[in-house]
């Protein structure tokens, strides 16, 4: 077990990452290798890697390390090298709290069945917890409540960790990646896919996925629809499905029936931040992450959050670049070598949903993420003063809301700015 990788265990860290994933993993790593002497990371499940486990596809590493790997391979290989770095790991552990310590620092109350409930204190902490799926609660389908309802991540659990199908007749709703690769996964296991059902008018999974999954292997998409309806007493007997109207209400005179005995829901990640709330951090309510800096240092010092615990990503190579961000951050924290403060807001403007980090320095350079609202072709990016004077822009070939766009913001750009407040825009040329 990957938990006997703990040599020993104390009761003070210089720094203390909550969450195994590739997040977590790389900000272990980035903080070794900036000056943190001791280093811990705590996740819940049995073997450290998250999600990666379970995405026996290829796809992954490109980015990070020049090469197409699985998902496994790719958790390995982090593991691997957070590991050589006598890092040390435990699982099966969750932390109940986290409060302000001693001197500065943090207090953490961890429970494991190893170690039982243990109080440890941190000079600075990297909250890395990932995120969870969005239920059938959360859109309040209509109908019974039969056997045969999971979420995409669910059956990619079962189908591909413990071997079992989840039914032989299928329907998904949501046009996310997760239910766009079980898609195929189902197919090529023998499972009849009736079809992949999505309210907004544009899928919300990455192009390769749509053509990858869908396309090459014949499984319609049905934009603008919806299921409105669960039919079934012990098992799923049928969903009825309807095409939507510009308001995203269903046209029931249009609506018809699928007999399916399984429905897959990938409608959507929710960042996991109990702890977060909990710490009574300030949170951007369109990704339901904590805000952070360009250091990915949350509103409180000492406390910083990476991967999908800030916002949603669609590759994890991005993830594990801003792990070692604030991996290096947090161990920089402590040495009282942080960068000087930013001098800078970003504000979503015209078909921009957020931007990650929400400040940012003039004095040096930065990856800003974000998400647009609408698909657009021939746009460019611009930023704005609060009186509308345009400081810098970028023409880009097109976004996509499925798809986050990443871009250098370089000293040179905002050379000229003097303000404290920008807007972002993403706007046709």
């Amino acid at each position: 077990m990957i938990s006997d990788t703990l040599r020993h265990f104390q009761q003070q860290y210089d720094v203390v990452v909550i969450g195994g994933g590739p997040a977590g993993l790389g900000a272990a790593l980035a903080a070794r290798e900036h000056g943190a002497d001791a280093v811990l990371v705590v996740d819940r499940e049995a073997e450290a890697g998250g999600i990666l486990l379970q995405c026996i596809h290829s796809g992954f590493g490109l980015h990070h390390f020049g090469e197409e790997l699985t998902g496994p391979e790719y958790a390995q290989r982090v593991l691997e090298q957070t590991l050589e770095q006598d890092v040390d790991l435990l699982t099966d552990a969750y932390v109940l709290d986290l409060t302000a310590g001693a001197a500065g620092g943090k207090r953490l109350k961890v429970m494991s069945g190893a170690h039982g409930v243990q109080l440890i204190d941190a000079g600075s902490v990297v909250l890395a917890m990932g995120a969870r799926e969005r239920t059938r609660g959360a859109i309040r389908i209509p109908g019974t409540r039969p056997a045969g309802v999971f979420t995409a991540g669910l059956a990619q659990k079962f189908v591909n960790l413990m071997g079992y199908l989840p039914g032989r007749r299928a329907v998904i709703l949501g046009s996310g990646d997760i239910g766009l690769i079980m898609a195929r996964r189902l197919r090529l296991e023998g499972v009849d896919v009736a079809g992949v059902f999505e309210i907004m008018p544009h899928a919300n999974g990455l192009n390769r996925n749509i053509v990858q999954c869908l396309q090459d292997f014949e499984i319609p998409l049905y934009l603008s629809t919806t299921v409105v309806a669960i039919h079934g007493h012990e098992r799923v007997e049928a969903v009825t499905v309807a095409p939507v109207d510009d308001q995203l209400m269903p046209q029931m005179a249009q609506a018809w029936t699928i007999p399916c005995d399984t429905l897959l829901l990938s409608i959507g990640l929710i960042p996991d931040n109990e702890l977060a709330h909990q710490l009574r951090l300030r949170m951007d309510p369109v990704t339901s992450g904590p805000m952070v800096s360009s250091t990915m240092e949350s509103s409180q010092n000492g406390i910083f959050a990476c991967g999908n615990t800030v916002h949603i990503h669609d590759l994890v190579d991005f993830v594990s670049a801003e792990a070692a961000l604030a991996g290096a951050n947090a161990a920089r924290y402590l040495a009282g070598d942080l960068p000087p403060q930013d001098n800078v807001r970003l504000v979503p403007g015209e078909n921009v949903a957020y931007c990650v980090p929400h400040t940012v320095a003039t004095d040096r350079e930065h990856t800003l993420y974000l998400r647009v609202r609408k698909p657009l072709e021939s746009c460019v990016i611009r930023f704005f003063t609060v009186d509308g004077t345009l400081i810098y822009e970028k023409k880009l070939r097109y976004v996509f809301p499925a798809e986050m766009v990443n871009l250098k913001v370089r000293p040179r750009f905002l050379e000229n700015f003097h303000g404290d407040l920008l807007r972002v825009d993403v706007v046709a040329r």
